[in-house]
């Protein structure tokens, strides 16, 4: 029951996921052609704005499982800002109260920070980043899900049949795979700064390998020889019985 509910919690996070992948691409697109603003915004606006800030506090919540990196920033009249950042590098670890950073606001949002060396990272509202992070969720979730599900359904239709649920169990484990593979697959794009499409091309070439490794062990446990044993008719056992 428990691999029946994660299955279904996992794909519906991916399918809703995938959805989202076509909004981020146009929100990122619209970001990147977004013109400066001729005079500062008085109102939330597409125009970029460069806007001066000191930092008053920063905290990494650094072990603290689930919190994000946060800041509060200042403007020159002592109005206060928050924002919240995605990790802690490159420039939100090396943040100290009384620091000068410079913030990118557009619709009215800090999105992006640049410290006094250059440094700059997008912050949590940046639209930068999100369609692979979308993208590379979706694939995590959906191949997972689709997989997880499919092996617990034949486990639950195959009661007592001890090939049957061992290729089910081999099957629910590859989705792992793959999930694990996808997940793999955005880290490294990300680290290498790779375009979108090699996501899905870099990942498709694991899942073949995934999917072949579950064709030949679940073929290999309806058979019998999963593991190096010996299939009983090959035996030249009876089924159940001894000679």
């Amino acid at each position: 029951m428990t691999w029946l509910v994660l299955a279904v919690v996992t794909l519906v996070a991916g399918v809703a996921s995938a959805l989202e992948v076509r909004r981020a691409l146009e929100r990122e697109r619209e970001f990147r052609a977004a013109p400066a603003c001729a005079s500062v915004p008085v109102e939330a606006s597409g125009c970029l704005w460069e806007q001066d800030f000191a930092v008053r506090r920063a905290d990494m919540h650094n072990g603290e499982r689930g919190e994000s990196p946060e800041a509060e920033l200042s403007l020159p009249s002592g109005e206060p800002w928050e924002v919240t950042f995605r990790n802690t590098g490159p420039v939100a670890s090396r943040m100290e109260p009384g620091d000068k950073v410079v913030g990118l606001i557009w619709h009215g949002q800090v999105v992006e920070v640049r410290d006094a060396d250059g440094r700059r990272q997008q912050t949590s509202d940046g639209p930068v980043g999100w369609p692979e992070d979308r993208l590379g969720g979706a694939l995590a979730c959906v191949s997972f899900g689709v997989t997880a599900l499919a092996g617990t359904l034949w486990s639950l239709l195959a009661r007592g049949r001890r090939g049957h649920l061992t290729a089910a169990a081999v099957v629910r484990w590859h989705g792992v795979g793959l999930g694990a593979a996808a997940i793999l697959t955005l880290w490294v794009q990300a680290a290498n700064d790779w375009p979108l499409w090699t996501i899905p091309a870099v990942w498709g070439v694991l899942a073949l390998l995934l999917l072949a490794s579950m064709a030949a062990f679940a073929t290999a446990a309806l058979r019998g020889t999963l593991g190096g044993e010996e299939p009983r008719a090959a035996a030249g056992l009876p089924a159940g019985g001894r000679r």
